[in-house]
């Protein structure tokens, strides 16, 4: 069975197929190798090796029991937890299969390299983030100087322990990240036994010239350029011609070597003369290879090979690099020549960017989804995973298009720019909710701007600009003044303004806006981001009320502060390529929807039995909320509602929990599909209310989909089609018959001021508008509505 899947892979072997199991550190190696770069032999423990170990030892289900408590830890109980799993770890027998898989690989490495007992790295290499790119670094564990097999197994697996220690526990915790389904692989290498190493640049790290390669060099181990105690030999040479054209040999008092005898680096005080060193084998090496203080620490030959490297790097990767490299005593040359990481060079690239864009120069344009300007430094990313290793507070997030695993990232993010999508898509949505600036449908975005180039964003203009043009200090004061000024200026409306809500910690900056009440509260983002599984998960593993707990708490967070103003919570509306993404999510969904947009979605879910005991830990959540909590502005709508009776029987399940219509908990639905509108009347005898999601009802009503972002610029996504306003007019007329209110809660109202005044002539009882829209769509209400009134007088008189 171990033979079958990818439990080991050689670094130079690794194939597209197995991205995903190596981490973030061994696909930088795959990258440099791939390009035809020398790196340290070696191969790769992967990920697939260290879910095998902790499933066939039992240790995943003490893991996830712990994953569980992880909230609720305090930091002492959180170090105990942690010594408790690495001891586990460290204890637990390595399954022979992968013991024996893990020794082949190693004799076959020493045989690569015609030596016995080759003394290895050990480096991690975690699926969900590469520290080492972040801020964070050091949380998993390298070792060096391993030797032999039994080590090697032992420090396999305190890599592998070294996810669940409580710097790591609470650096996934603090982005959201989850603790199930990080992984990781373990990357073996070579040690190489440093003759000589040090940096190159592609490009005069002094004076910038790009037509210069620079080689700083010294004995042994780089560390000691680094830390400034030896000044290195240095030399430079043209880029075309690979001539050194200057040269200078340093001093060098101390050389840092890897010593047989004692198994562990040591500094050597280097003299002049080699043959005046005493025996032993590291000496003895000393004086073979020619080293002292005073001769040069590369050869002509070495020089050259490096800075053809070199060269060849920066044209493979675009770009100017900083690379780290050494020269191994073990091998001959030109094998010998090792590159043991490549970083893009950064100061000089972005002032020569900077010559190429003139700040305010337009980079890219799109559709201009969410308002509001904002600056910062561009990271482009395509994956979630990616977007762990490189997103720090305030970037700008740039990808293809978004979807709730994405959320974590764009709450720190200062701004948002995606290739697809349209007004509606979901970047558009939560950009808007968390009240960031956001333009998408750009098409090119990912392509156009570079990584960690500066940037400004313009949310209302959808334009994206270079260079850090937008000071959000300034920006959230000046809002600040203006908000508190407006808001007791706002004028009454008969038309209640509701505002859209998903994120229930949003609710501390928006509270104090004039508007009547929440009129759509997304549960999805507490659903993803606070809870993280997948409910029918939570029921297999007997811990429901993980879920109802973390729904309640963060439902009463909106309800307590804006009592006594009604709450309208909507229940869960992912789709089934949404849900399956939760923790624990994909045993539970369907994998072959093909259209997961009108799928198995909304009250359809509730009423099927694989799905339905997970609808009643949600109505559970609102029973808690209401009843044990006290908070009685909580009243509930159901989404993506498609016939009469299915709408019947969801409201049954949620009687038979305790829950039923009375005068102080109303019932909605959604208006999404078609079918809602046609049959109005029937509906409006069974519920309170009804609140157009117009994003949805477009796209049903004219055959349009809403994430199309080719669609949305040709102008076929408009909630101002008249196919569209009509149908909302029938709605109201409807609903009105059977004393049922109407809202409406799309994007429609805070887009377009002409929806807004046709809905109020229509006799429309509630706006719900997104808070960036609150103040300006209630004063445009109350023109209206006095409009309204003078030409009623007038027609009267």
């Amino acid at each position: 069975m171990v033979e079958e899947v990818p439990y080991a892979i050689w670094l130079d072997q690794i194939k597209e197929a197995n991205i995903g199991l190596l981490g973030g550190k061994a696909k930088g190696l795959v990258e440099l190798i791939k390009n035809n770069f020398p790196v340290p032999p070696g191969f790769v423990i992967t990920a697939e090796t260290y879910n095998y170990f902790v499933k066939k030892t039992g240790l995943k289900e003490y893991l996830n029991d712990v994953i569980m408590k992880i909230k609720s830890l305090k930091p002492s109980e959180l170090e105990r937890i942690s010594n408790e799993i690495s001891k586990k770890f460290e204890t637990e027998p390595m399954p022979d299969e992968i013991k024996d898989l893990i020794e082949q690989y190693y004799i076959n490495l020493g045989k690569r390299l015609g030596i016995e007992n080759p003394r290895v790295a050990v480096r991690s290499s975690a699926t969900l983030e590469d520290i080492s790119n972040a801020s964070f670094a050091g949380i998993q564990d390298t070792y060096l100087n391993v030797q032999g097999i039994e080590d090697l197994i032992k420090y396999i697996k305190m890599v592998w322990a070294s996810i669940w220690t409580s710097r790591a526990l609470v650096y996934r915790e603090s982005l959201g990240m989850d603790h199930s389904s990080v992984s990781i692989a373990v990357i073996v290498q070579k040690m190489v036994n440093s003759k000589s190493s040090g940096v190159m640049f592609t490009v005069h790290p002094a004076t910038g010239e790009s037509n210069k390669i620079v080689i700083e060099s010294s004995w042994g181990l780089g560390e000691l350029i680094v830390g400034g105690i030896v000044t290195p030999d240095s030399f430079v040479l043209d880029k075309d011609t690979l001539n050194i054209i200057e040269r200078r040999i340093s001093i060098k008092k101390i050389g840092r070597f890897y010593d047989p005898i004692k198994k562990a680096n040591v500094d050597i005080e280097l003299l002049d003369n080699p043959e005046n060193y005493p025996n032993g084998p590291l000496y003895d090496l000393l004086k073979m290879f020619g080293i002292s203080s005073e001769s040069p620490s590369l050869s002509d030959n070495e020089i050259k090979y490096l800075a053809e490297i070199g060269k060849k790097a920066e044209a493979a990767f675009n770009h100017a690099l900083d690379m780290e490299w050494a020269v191994d005593m073990d091998l001959s040359f030109p094998y010998n020549v090792l590159i043991l990481q490549a970083r893009f060079e950064t100061v000089w690239s972005r002032k020569n960017e900077m010559k190429e864009n003139k700040e305010g120069d337009i980079i890219t344009r799109g559709l201009p989804a969410s308002p509001g300007v904002a600056s910062g430094y561009a990271k482009v990313v395509k994956t979630v995973n990616e977007a762990a290793e490189k997103m720090k507070e305030g970037d700008v997030l740039i990808t293809k298009m978004t979807d709730p695993d994405w959320v974590p990232y764009m709450k720190i993010a200062s701004a948002i720019i995606t290739d697809e999508g349209g007004m509606t898509a979901h970047a558009a949505i939560v950009a808007r909710e968390l009240g960031k600036p956001a333009v998408v449908g750009t098409g090119n975005a990912t392509n156009v701007i570079k990584d960690s180039m500066p940037i400004t964003v313009d949310g209302s203009r959808g334009v994206v600009t270079y260079g850090i043009t937008h000071k959000e200090e300034t920006k959230k004061e000046s809002e600040k003044i203006s908000l508190e000024f407006l808001a007791d200026l706002y004028p009454v409306t008969g038309t209640k303004i509701y505002m859209n809500l998903g994120e229930p910690d949003e609710i501390d900056r928006y509270v104090n806006l004039p508007f009547d009440g929440i009129g759509l509260m997304r549960v999805e983002f507490i659903i993803s981001s606070k809870i993280g599984y997948h409910p029918l998960y939570l029921i297999d593993q007997g811990k429901p009320e993980i879920f109802v707990d973390g729904l309640a708490d963060g439902i009463a967070k909106v309800a307590a502060a804006i009592s006594p103003r009604p709450l309208v919570v909507r229940f869960s509306d992912f789709k089934t390529n949404e849900y399956s993404r939760l923790k624990g999510g994909d045993k539970y969904e369907p994998s072959d929807e093909r259209n997961p947009m009108i799928g198995w979605r909304g009250v359809s879910r509730y009423i099927q039995k694989p799905y339905e005991p997970a609808f009643r830990l949600e109505v559970r959540a609102i029973k808690k909320v209401r009843e044990e909590m006290g908070l009685k502005n909580v009243y509930v709508m159901f989404p993506f509602v498609r016939t009469t009776w299915e709408l019947e029987r969801a409201m049954k399940i949620m009687e038979e929990e305790g829950l039923r219509r009375g005068k102080d908990f109303k019932v909605w639905i959604m208006v999404e599909v078609p079918s809602t509108v046609i049959l109005a009347e029937e509906f409006a005898k069974m519920v309170d209310g009804f609140s157009v999601g117009s994003n949805d009802l477009t796209q049903l009503t004219l055959g349009v989909d809403r994430d199309s972002s080719l669609l949305a610029k040709m102008g076929y996504f408009d909630e101002r089609d008249p196919a569209v306003l009509k149908s909302i007019g029938m709605l109201i007329d409807a609903a009105h018959k059977y004393n049922a209110t109407v809202s409406i809660c799309g994007q429609a109202p805070s887009v377009y001021p002409e929806i807004v005044e046709n809905l109020v002539r229509k006799g429309i009882d509630s706006i719900s508008v997104n808070p960036d829209a609150v103040i300006r769509v209630r004063r445009h209400v109350a023109s209206v509505e006095r409009r309204i009134l003078v030409e009623n007088s007038i027609k009267k008189s």
